[in-house]
């Protein structure tokens, strides 16, 4: 991260702040995870859609709008300390009563037909494509060229040919899953639609297809030597119990985000945080300009993505705003209650955060922590570990349930999303009662304390 200050007058100063592309892959992950969660894709399930799909659907600013917001709080502090810039008269914080706050998440449930949509895309994994001779149908896959044009014009930049395709599975273009389904080898079909990037980006063109070749995917038959095959497992119905507690781990680990989610808001909604109105009005008008550079580089206008976001330039800043206002004043909260509380930081779970971190970024965990270290930035883990304990102060000490009425337990969530036994869970409590007793156990001595104290 790169930072510059510029000095406006004795009290104020103008901070610029320049993140890698590489400082901001959490972020950025995150971004894709969180959004993936949000929307709904035939093909496939919440939280599991992919980056580029989700490119498609919300577009790639928003994404990065996204990432920025979550990035924001903590680049701030850290340009702020390595500028030796001292805020001056910090936001004088009082923490709400934050017992007994509820939230609603979405029941944790899942169907059989939840596991036989897991256990056919397993199946597909494992599928062989082989060659026929008949007219493309949905789930065929086929090779096409794609040829654009406008007023008989064509578009340079889409014109594309030898493109696999899965007929059904929506991933290109609006209208190509209509216009596939009867073209047989060597025949083409015309149609309309609109082009996501380029100059034309949002503009309605001509579009012909061609299909090279169709093939039908066969898939292996649903018994024990497949249940071999694809998994550790001896039979299919092993595999299928796998299946479903997996799913119904990763629920509860969407049940787990939803809720610490909704809490904060609740939180947020009780509590009264100066934020400055420069401040966001300046991050409203960087990450402006942010969307329009990375705007700019898919071909894509900023009027154009504003019509994709449905959102007038006006109704963009308020929420943007809002965004802003919220992530700052969350950072303030927490960081007041993590102080009243006297939380602290222990080696493990600075490790672990560390290794999430790594996980998050597609780093080795050795790696990461060296360019964390190389980088001065374990003050910056350390600050997202006491928030993350300050915020699930909040969460557990909230009534959390799901639309049916039950009431979730999120303490009992392992970070698998599996669940703790009584046992486990006394266990848990027990050592986040004592951390400080933990770290003598484990050979620390206490500090003594100074002459003036």
């Amino acid at each position: 991260m790169k930072s510059a200050v510029e000095t406006l007058n004795p009290t104020r100063v103008k901070l610029t702040v320049e993140v890698s592309f590489e400082e901001l892959k959490p972020s950025l992950d995150a971004a894709y995870k969180k959004i993936s969660r949000q929307i709904n894709v035939p093909g496939f399930r919440r939280g599991k859609v992919p980056p580029q799909v989700v490119d498609q659907r919300v577009g790639r600013g928003a994404v990065l709008d996204e990432a920025v917001n979550e990035a924001l709080p903590q680049l701030y502090f850290q340009a702020l300390e390595e500028n030796q810039i001292q805020a001056l008269s910090p936001p004088d914080i009082e923490v709400p009563e934050y017992e007994g706050i509820h939230a609603e998440v979405q029941d944790a449930e899942v169907t059989d037909d939840d596991v036989d949509t897991q256990l056919q895309a397993l199946r597909e994994r494992f599928g062989t494509l082989k060659t026929v001779e008949r007219s493309a149908a949905v789930g065929d896959f086929v090779s096409i060229d794609l040829s654009a044009s406008k007023d008989g014009e064509p578009v340079g930049e889409a014109q594309a040919s030898g493109i696999s395709y899965k007929v059904g599975s929506e991933m290109l273009l609006d209208g190509l899953d209509e216009a596939l389904p009867g073209l047989g080898a060597g025949e083409s079909k015309r149609f309309v639609s609109r082009l996501v990037g380029g100059d034309l980006a949002g503009e309605e063109v001509d579009v012909e297809v061609t299909v090279q070749s169709v093939k039908e995917q066969e898939l292996p038959d649903l018994d024990e030597e497949f249940a071999q095959t694809a998994s550790e497992f001896d039979t299919v119905d092993e595999l299928m119990a796998d299946l479903r507690s997996r799913l119904e781990r990763e629920s509860r680990l969407d049940q787990a985000a939803a809720a610490r989610d909704a809490v904060l808001t609740g939180l947020l909604e009780m509590a009264d945080i100066p934020v400055p109105d420069s401040a966001v009005a300046e991050e409203i008008k960087a990450r402006k300009d942010s969307i329009r550079e990375q705007l700019q580089h898919a071909g894509i206008s900023f009027e154009n993505y504003l019509e994709s976001e449905e959102q007038s330039e006006e109704e963009f800043e308020v929420d943007r705003g809002k965004r802003v206002r919220d992530s700052l004043a969350a950072q303030f909260l927490l960081d007041e209650l993590a102080k009243q509380k006297q939380l602290s930081v222990a080696e493990g779970e600075l490790t672990e955060h560390l290794v999430r971190r790594a996980q998050r970024s597609g780093m080795q965990p050795d790696a990461y922590a060296q360019r964390i270290v190389e980088g001065g930035r374990i003050p910056e883990l350390v600050s997202e570990v006491v928030r993350a304990k300050a915020l699930r102060l909040v969460v557990d000490a909230a009534e959390v349930t799901d639309t049916s009425g039950h009431v979730i337990e999120l303490k009992r969530f392992k970070s698998d999303g599996s669940l703790m036994t009584d046992d486990e869970l006394a266990a848990s409590t027990a050592a986040e009662a004592a951390p400080h007793d933990a770290d003598a156990a484990a050979g620390d001595e206490p500090e003594e304390p100074a002459a003036d104290e």
